[in-house]
């Protein structure tokens, strides 16, 4: 290594106070002291840029007479950057000297990109609307082409050819766009091509490229798969023509219907627990009636003639019998109640007792 300017060629090491020797032609005595100049080089950075001196990394024999010491960078915006100092003396010297003082990349250095030319600094998708972007000069994709001489004959066959133009497209072009195209993500290669059996130069999506270049690379017409790019013969996908249906009926079939033609009915609450509330209700308010209409018709009773009472007995038990089929339920009974209060009060007595005899049921 001629210079510490070589670091930026070769890898560093920041492990701390590592010392390395270049060979054994190196006096002990000049090899303490150029390796023991630490302190020197140490002045020299601060010399140069104060407070920007960091840990001590080690130092190496660059020749039989030079040492370079290293240090971390303290700089804002060089992290992983080291100071390199070498240092040099001849045999027998009592002291060594600095020679230079340079500021190199570590391994975990942060570096800009490698340069690239201007002319190669436009990559394909970099083209923008209105950008203009002129071929290079002696461009190899492009040669000569064969111009309109006035000749219809000669023209007709020249525009069959695709030459008539000012240039075309070289051999060597055409190879380069076949290249890029067979390993683009249309080829043969690609994921989608792997996935599937069926390629597409039997497919009835493909339309076929004219010249050369027809016979490896047709564009896509499938809005569904890889619609107007240039794909590979090899190349192919789940869109293909060929894909048979799927097995299986699919969804069950169902009747349609319609819902404007139903009719909306409420489901009807059974009598006896929507009547049973009023039921209660309704045996309990004539309670009172029923007593009046009792004493009414006992008095009443106590003044008729004892003669009629067979026969009203007789209809009672007739009047018993019948009942218990003809009775509803207690609503009714109550309802009834009202009618019998009156018809006590008009008829003769001998039938009163029956009025009285008939409701004790209802009561119950």
């Amino acid at each position: 290594m001629e210079s510490a300017t070589d670091y930026t060629e070769q890898p560093t090491d920041e492990s701390p106070a590592t010392v390395s020797q270049a060979g054994t032609d190196v006096p002990d005595e000049l090899s303490a002291l150029l390796l023991g100049a630490v302190d020197l080089a140490r002045a020299a950075v601060e010399e140069l840029s104060a407070g920007s001196v960091g840990e001590y990394l080690g130092a190496s024999h660059e020749d039989s007479t030079s040492a370079t010491h290293r240090f971390l960078a303290e700089l804002t915006g060089y992290r992983g950057w080291q100071w390199a100092v070498v240092v040099a003396a001849y045999p027998g010297a009592s002291h060594a000297t600095v020679s230079e003082v340079v500021l190199v990349p570590g391994p975990t250095a942060l570096l800009a990109p490698e340069w690239v030319p201007w002319e190669q600094r436009v990559r394909p998708g970099d083209l923008s609307p209105g950008d203009l972007l002129a071929p290079p000069a002696e461009d190899p994709r492009l040669v000569p082409g064969f111009m309109l001489n006035g000749d219809p004959d000669e023209n007709r066959v020249a525009a069959e050819l695709g030459i008539g133009r000012r240039q075309v497209m070289s051999a060597w072009g055409r190879d380069d766009a076949a290249q890029r195209w067979h390993d683009s993500d249309f080829g043969p290669e690609s994921a989608m091509a792997r996935s599937t059996k069926r390629a597409c130069r039997d497919c009835g999506f493909l339309l076929p490229l004219a010249g050369s270049l027809g016979t490896m690379f047709g564009v896509c017409g499938n809005a569904m798969a890889a619609d107007g790019h240039v794909v590979d013969f090899g190349y192919g996908c789940g869109a293909h023509s060929d894909t048979p249906a799927p097995a299986g009926a699919g969804s069950p079939l169902f009747d349609p219907y319609d819902d404007g033609v139903l009719d909306v009915a409420a489901n009807p609450v059974p009598q006896a627990a929507a009547e049973a509330p009023e039921a209660e209700d309704v045996t309990e308010e004539p309670l009172a009636e029923e007593t009046a209409a009792e004493v009414l018709v006992v008095e009443q009773a106590a003044e008729e003639p004892v003669a009629d009472e067979p026969a009203a007995e007789g209809s009672v038990a007739q009047e018993a019998t019948e009942e218990p089929a003809e009775e509803p339920v207690a609503e009714d009974a109550a309802a009834e109640e009202p009618k019998a209060e009156e018809v006590t009060a008009e008829e003769p007595a001998a039938e009163e007792p029956a009025t009285e005899t008939a409701e004790a049921p209802a009561e119950d």
